[in-house]
């Protein structure tokens, strides 16, 4: 087995963008990968090997993440919801209802969402998504296919 190191070289980049997709936050996201390598160290006995590495570092992480929200919960006061309006990615954003995309992307399977997420929010590559969530690299690249063409569709009828 390779060692810690060489795992976390390999692996935290993907980790992070795989969390960063799903909290949507460069800080948070670095701070749960942190969390995650530092629990993978803890746990790396427990590894089986009847998955990839990377798999058992993403469903970590994903627990990681989600004790980071039960602690952190988030505020409306926070500045860090405010749009940045000199951005202009965010004012091309706001001309576009996000709140309707994002609640179209809220109504798709769980499978779908995912792939849509970490495509889209995560910036991972089809082979990366079919690594994270077991699958392969022909399944991801359907999946979202078939998750977009439902997207466009319910947009369209909104």
């Amino acid at each position: 087995m390779e060692s810690m190191e060489e795992i976390y070289r390999k692996h935290a980049d993907m980790v992070f963008r795989y969390i960063q997709s799903l909290c949507h936050d460069a800080d948070t996201a670095e701070e749960v990968t942190q969390e995650t390598f530092y629990q993978a160290i803890k746990s790396i006995n427990s590894f089986d090997g009847t998955s990839k590495i990377s798999t058992w570092l993403c469903s970590i992480a994903k627990r990681k993440l989600y004790e980071y929200i039960r602690k952190h919960p988030p505020t409306l006061e926070s500045d860090e919801n405010i749009p940045d309006t000199s951005d202009p990615g965010q004012i091309v954003l706001g001309n576009i209802n996000k709140v309707e995309i994002l609640k179209a992307i809220h109504r798709l399977g769980e499978e779908q969402r995912e792939v849509v997420q970490l495509r889209l929010f995560g910036d991972l590559s089809f082979s990366e998504i079919g690594e994270v969530m077991e699958k392969s690299e022909n399944w991801a690249r359907v999946t979202y296919y078939r998750a977009k063409l439902k997207l466009r569709k319910e947009l369209e009828n909104e």
